[in-house]
């Protein structure tokens, strides 16, 4: 197989039409006429994911989160004067590493939304864009939980699914039985939840007041970290990797240890 047929299955399966018009979805580097050697699969396309392709004897790297949003003035090695972007995309170039990312175009799909749902013991109903319309596909999942439980046990079963160190706004007995879960950034969803008449949204991250104001009108929030939330895509990746055809002895998946860390008041450092 080479690049351009991998691309193309990957993008049948999550349509570039699904993304968000200012998304940057499908390959951003490399040689379409290429033919793999293996594909690692990793949540971002970073520099040092790219080495560690290589060196695993990937020449694709497969991603959730695009290289870049906006391209860098730039193709350079790694500068702090310059976006890591810069530097990842030249090291790919320098490499023979494609990197090819699935975006909001798999957040869309209903693989994200059941996802997400069974890592915190629900069941999904829909999504949060189309409520009225289970079959299609749209950003976030609205999610029955298989037993109800406090926000508090909510919080605690999330730590678990998601090796998250949740924030937690909202009162810790608070029942929960209908889920909104969205990855990455709540955005404006939160009001999309309170519609569909969730119980409690979980995300990966949102705004001071965004999330004070929800708390403050009955629908507690549970952060997870943007990285958190988005973390279990990476097994995504990997499946579609195998189903369009790579040969799974020959698919990788890079960790992505959480990159966010937190102290407990009075621990020494």
């Amino acid at each position: 197989m080479i690049v351009s047929e991998f691309e193309r299955a990957l993008l049948t399966r999550y349509p570039k039409a699904d993304a968000e018009g200012w998304d940057h979805v499908g390959l951003s580097v490399g040689d379409p006429a290429a033919e793999i050697t293996g594909v690692a699969c990793a949540l971002d396309a970073t520099e040092a994911n790219v080495r560690r392709a290589q060196e695993a004897g990937a020449n694709v790297l497969l991603t959730h989160h695009p290289i870049y949003i906006k391209a860098p003035e730039a193709f350079c090695p790694a500068d702090s004067a310059r976006p890591q972007c810069s530097a990842a995309l030249y090291e790919a170039a320098r490499c023979g590493v494609s990197i090819i990312s699935l975006h909001t175009n798999l957040d869309r799909s209903h693989e994200a939304r059941v996802c997400l749902s069974k890592l915190l013991g629900a069941a999904p109903v829909s999504s949060l864009e189309h409520v009225d319309d289970p079959e299609a596909t749209g950003l976030g999942a609205l999610a029955t939980l298989n037993d109800s439980c406090t926000l508090r046990d909510l919080a605690t079963r999330a730590v678990t699914a998601f090796g998250s160190d949740p924030r937690v706004w909202g009162e810790a007995d608070h029942p929960c039985r209908t889920v909104a879960i969205l990855g990455g950034s709540l955005g404006d969803f939160g009001e999309l939840a309170i519609a569909a008449g969730a119980d409690v949204v979980v995300t990966g991250e949102t705004g001071y007041h965004v999330a004070q104001d929800l708390a403050l009108r009955g629908l507690p929030v549970i952060l997870l970290g943007h990285d958190r939330s988005e973390e279990p895509f990476v097994d995504i990746l990997m499946n579609s990797a195998v189903d369009a055809g790579v040969d799974p002895s020959h698919a990788i998946k890079i960790l992505n240890p959480c990159q966010w860390w937190t102290v407990t008041k009075g621990e020494n450092l």
